[in-house]
């Protein structure tokens, strides 16, 4: 069973895009602590509080702050560090905010891959890229089964359609300026990720949790929307894995969906219930939630991906079920609430988490 190696990690240069945001900060996070020589390159955190500052990482990496869409920028930094691996995850993430703001989504997610790739073609310390991209990536049918990654690629709204342009460019540049160079290119579509640390709006953990840190009635807008909910460190590891094994043989290069078992792809609904319980559990309070449709934007209603890829070629599984996802994610904010060390909180569930990785290995 192949697994993330910390030892591989150690002393390589690796340049982060989207560095300061949630995912990106447990990404860091997992780098660092393997020693290896990080510089993230993205826009100021977009939250306050975020956990970008709260775990002070920009005081143990290259942290530099700057937009995708400069090119020049970006390729003097790309210049200065000459990275070995780029794992891309920059973006405007957010589907209701690419209703309202639609060019800026689709400069940052669409020229902002552009960008990057022409970086790593005129880069020639560059082994291994990784475009990290969505489940949302496919056109949506309502099925009840998983997307495959030969699909169509046509997501419905502007995030999502200009995801599903970010996965064309890198296609494009694949075959157009690298098919004979010595560099892996890999786009990994991940579904909902969720997590401690997340303070983000429009996403359904955070607004639970400052609801329930408030003591108010939690709204959920769809409950009956299905969605692959998974612990952020499933795709953090998937990444480097991939990024890593790709580093060594050009062969595994190529696309990979990343999530959860399909017991896991919950209704919205099921996952604010999971959160209550939980919560209350931890906190001995009594939150509840309440439905409550505000007739938004169009967001698909059932959207879940088949992982059958990534599992036959790097015998990946998810580790953490969505139950103790949940209880991660609350044993998170019940240390941060309470004024303890976060960032050892991390610690400590990384280092859980790669345990179990590791008993995956020795026992099969």
């Amino acid at each position: 069973m192949r697994q993330f190696d910390s030892t591989f990690y150690n002393g390589k240069r690796v340049l982060i895009t989207g560095h300061t945001g949630f995912k990106g900060s447990w990404m860091c996070k997992v780098l660092i602590n393997a020693g290896a020589r990080v510089t993230g390159y993205g826009l100021e955190a977009p939250t306050n509080p975020n956990l970008f500052e709260i775990c002070n990482l920009s005081g143990k990496m290259n942290s530099i702050i700057g937009d995708v869409r400069d090119f020049d920028r970006l390729q003097t930094v790309f210049e200065d560090i000459q990275p070995e691996i780029v794992i891309h995850m920059a973006a405007q993430p957010i589907v209701r905010e690419s209703y309202k703001n639609p060019v800026y989504t689709y400069d940052v997610n669409v020229m902002g891959t552009v960008n990057i790739l022409e970086c790593v073609r005129k880069c020639n310390s560059v082994k291994s890229f990784v475009n990290v991209t969505t489940d949302k990536v496919y056109l949506n049918r309502e099925w009840e089964w998983g997307y495959r990654e030969n699909e169509e690629l046509n997501g419905y709204d502007p995030y999502s359609n200009s995801k599903s342009c970010s996965e064309l460019v890198t296609s494009s540049y694949k075959k157009a300026f690298f098919a004979e160079r010595d560099i892996a290119i890999t786009t990994v579509r991940a579904g909902n990720v969720i997590g401690g640390g997340d303070f983000a709006d429009d996403r359904i953990i955070p607004d639970c949790i400052r609801a329930a840190s408030e003591g108010r009635e939690i709204i959920v807008r769809n409950p009956y929307s299905i969605r692959p909910y998974q612990n952020v460190l499933e795709p953090v590891f998937a990444y480097l894995l991939i990024a890593q094994e790709q580093y060594e043989n050009k062969a595994l290069a190529g696309s990979y969906n990343v999530g959860p078992d399909d017991v896991d792809c919950l209704a919205t609904g099921e996952l604010v219930t999971l959160f209550c319980d939980e919560w209350n559990k931890e906190m001995n309070s009594k939150i509840v939630w309440k439905n409550i449709y505000d007739g938004g934007p169009h967001e698909a209603n059932f959207l879940k991906l088949d992982c059958s890829k990534i599992k036959a070629i790097f015998q990946w599984r998810p580790r953490w079920n969505i139950e103790t996802t949940m209880e991660k994610i609350v044993e998170w904010n019940k240390a941060y609430l309470s004024g303890k060390n976060v960032s050892e909180c991390m610690d400590d569930q990384i280092k859980a988490f790669m345990e179990l990785n590791q008993k995956d290995v020795l026992y099969g």
